[in-house]
């Protein structure tokens, strides 16, 4: 502050500071934000006849604009014009980043475009402030138009000004024209920052653009970039979610070679990933190399490999890691207790589903509405209408609102149950109190009608729809037809077709695929491949699910070189085929007694990982028609040698072999296994066991298996009743 005094003296004293000395005080006072002092000095020297310069006008307009003072900013420049002085770009720069700094954007776009009158031309500073302000105020596409204005000046933007734009068009949802901006901008060496960039190909993968966010990827480092461990866990993500597992895998071993730091989200993408393409084995892989990397596995870890063995009905092995989970501290979501409570939902768990549950709100976790359409759903397929019902009446209590989902499973729990009027009256009700009903609850109605072959039921029903306004859509006409075919209502099959073709809709190709199914069914292969050509001609291309059923159909019939064509043929269109397909074979193989070539077959689908439970229970289904029940033995080891956990199908086709042979030890001894290795006996198992005991002369145990067959839930069959009668 001397040398201000100094300076004012000196003007008091009739002497006049040197233009220099003058300049580094004012700016001496800016760097101490005291604009008041400068705008005070200004006034002294002007009037002391100092005749300021370009650098004592440039510090005056930097103080007007931090004091927000534009209008005297305006009348400074105007005053400075009339007197003749040198007007420079530096002090229209300073007056518009001033304007832009404060939201008026607009008077700064004008300053700019009056500039050439002045016969001054916007250099990078003018457009970096206008760019840097328009994105401010949310104007990306007008700041766009300003970078390609000055790529005509031929003036290049810095990264920072480039950053702003691609982030503020992504944000507004223009990712197309951040990628563009991106592209255009990188081939006159400009490039985004590393944050900027990350975002661009986050918004990208979210927006389906992947091929355009894997260009950008694949040129990072030409551009000078280099992926962090961010940039990877996009990539990654984006690559699994669209199914792109092994995609996701090169880039994840590529991100292993440039020793990027690892953390959690790769691996949970890709173990995600692996599940939903149904290879848990590989997922295990991943979770496995994931722990040895001393990375700790969280709850999305465990729930991502717990809904994907629920998936693959391998349940047990499920539970076993949400143990392992609630083990080692990890506390379960909602996500985690509705994957497994489905997963036992699905293999007629419900004892253990309704446990999971009730473990679920004892720990404080929130079921939402999907939890509960699992669990009702899972009570209608087991029959136990009663119980969905009432969890029904506990969700709307509980403020969940009910869906279309829901109320499609209650429907067709009541058709199931042969109750179809009671559904119908339940259709009726829910639409008398307005809630909504789409065609997947009436395909649901139809498929009970149909099932009991009132066919002219059903059609009422569809016309009840169309007053409703309420399209059929493909769904609603496949239960039609897959209805006419299993009644062999020829004439109601082609009414339907006929009223298809009319609204301008053909058969696609699960409407195909069903009718293949249920000519299959009758052993009618003629018409099947009738069907088959008339699909085809149609336009109407198999999908590997279509080739999968009519495999099934030669393959059951005997025509195994016929089903090898027809697999030729999925091969050359390009089609993978999966577990379903190989194990259409497999049956084949071991129903007739192959049993080499059943391993053989195997074998290649574990290295695929293809083999799980289901195909492993035909092998040993296999062994044991062969009466090779010490090879079905060590077929239940190599299962969990391999990581594939066996279910009661699998100790209940050895226990059955043990039984017919009399050897009753070797059966109870397999049936304690079961029990050891925490699985509930079904209905069926206990049967087997039943027979076994009654021949074998064990009534006493017999009996007390029944009893404990009871006290589990279950119910007697006529299997139970035929066996004890017989025994006693």
């Amino acid at each position: 502050m001397d040398s201000v005094l100094v300076v004012r003296l000196m003007m008091e004293h009739s002497l006049v500071p040197e233009l220099r000395t003058l300049s580094t005080v004012l700016n001496g006072l800016i760097r101490i934000r005291r604009f008041d002092l400068v705008l005070q000095l200004f006034d002294k020297a002007v009037n002391s006849g100092v005749l300021p310069d370009e650098y004592i006008y440039t510090a005056v307009l930097k103080s007007l604009c931090e004091l927000k003072d534009f209008e005297k900013a305006k009348e400074m420049m105007n005053w400075v014009e009339r007197n003749g002085s040198k007007m420079s770009i530096i002090l229209y720069n300073i007056l518009i980043h001033g304007l832009c700094k404060v939201g008026r954007v607009w008077e700064a776009v004008e300053m700019k475009d009056s500039l050439g009158c002045k016969g001054l031309n916007a250099d990078i500073v003018t457009y970096s402030s206008l760019i840097l302000g328009l994105c401010k105020v949310n104007k990306f596409q007008l700041a766009r138009s300003l970078v390609d204005e000055m790529l005509g000046q031929h003036l290049v933007p810095r990264e920072a000004v480039v950053s702003s734009v691609v982030d503020g068009l992504r944000k507004e949802g223009d990712c197309v024209g951040a990628y563009r901006l991106v592209d255009m901008m990188g081939k006159v060496g400009v490039v985004p920052s590393l944050f900027v960039y990350n975002a661009l190909l986050n918004s990208l993968c979210k927006d389906g653009k992947l091929n355009e966010a894997e260009s950008l990827f694949d040129r990072m480092e030409d551009k000078g970039l280099c992926p962090n461990n961010i940039t990877y866990s996009i990539m990654i993500d984006s690559f699994c979610k669209q199914g792109r597992v092994d995609d996701a895998l090169l880039v994840y071993n590529r991100m292993l070679d440039n020793a990027v730091e690892l953390t959690i989200y790769p691996y949970n993408s890709l173990i995600n990933g692996y599940c939903k393409a149904g290879k848990c084995s590989a997922a295990e892989s991943i979770f496995n190399e994931m722990i040895d990397k001393g990375l700790t596995p969280t709850v999305v870890t465990y729930t991502s490999l717990i809904d994907g063995y629920c998936k693959e009905r391998e349940v047990q092995k499920a539970f076993r890691l949400y143990h392992e989970m609630t083990g080692k501290g990890t506390s379960p979501n909602t996500f985690t207790f509705t994957a497994l409570i489905s997963g036992f939902c699905r293999a007629r768990m419900m004892v253990e589903a309704s446990n999971l549950f009730d473990e679920m709100l004892k720990v404080n976790v929130t079921p939402n509405e999907v939890t509960y359409n699992v669990l009702i759903e899972g009570y209608c397929k087991d029959g136990n209408t009663v119980r969905a019902f009432e969890l029904l009446d506990e969700m709307v209590k509980k403020g969940l609102v009910p869906d279309t989902y829901t109320y499609r499973s209650l429907i067709t729990g009541l058709c199931a149950k042969g109750r179809v009027s009671e559904a119908k009256e339940f259709v009726d009700d829910l639409q008398k109190h307005c809630h909504y009903l789409n065609e997947m609850c009436f395909s649901a109605l139809l498929h009970g009608y149909c099932k009991e072959g009132r066919l002219k039921d059903a059609l009422t029903t569809t016309d009840e729809m169309a007053e409703k306004g309420i399209n059929m859509d493909l769904v609603c006409y496949g239960v039609l037809i897959y209805g006419t075919l299993k009644h062999h209502d020829v004439k109601y099959l082609l009414n339907i077709l006929k009223e298809m073709h009319d609204r301008g809709m053909k058969p696609d190709e699960v409407i195909y695929t069903s009718m293949l199914y249920a000519y299959g069914k009758v052993g009618d292969l003629k018409k099947a491949f009738s069907c088959w050509d008339i699909m085809v001609t149609e336009g109407c291309f198999p999908n590997t699910v279509t080739y999968t059923v009519m495999i099934n159909n030669l393959c059951k019939a005997g025509l195994v070189d016929k089903a090898e064509i027809f697999y030729k043929e999925m091969l050359a269109r390009g089609l993978i085929p999966n577990q379903f397909t190989y194990s259409c074979f497999l049956d084949y193989l071991a129903g007739e007694g192959y049993m080499v070539e059943a391993k053989r077959l195997h074998d290649a689908m574990l290295k695929g990982y293809l083999a799980n439970t289901v195909t492993y229970n035909i092998i040993i289904r296999g062994l044991c028609r062969l009466d090779q029940i010490q090879e079905a033995m060590d077929i239940l080891l190599e299962m969990k040698d391999k990581g594939i956990s066996p279910d009661c199908v699998s100790y209940s086709t050895i226990i059955y072999e043990f039984c017919r042979r009399g050897d009753l030890l070797g059966a109870r001894g397999l049936w304690e296994s079961m029990l050891t290795n925490g699985l509930k006996p079904d209905a069926v198992a206990y049967n087997l066991l039943i027979y076994g005991c009654c021949i074998a002369g064990e009534m006493s145990k017999a009996f007390e298996l029944r009893d404990e067959m009871i006290r589990s839930g279950l119910k007697m069959t006529n299997a139970t009743y035929a066996s004890l009668i017989r025994g006693t």
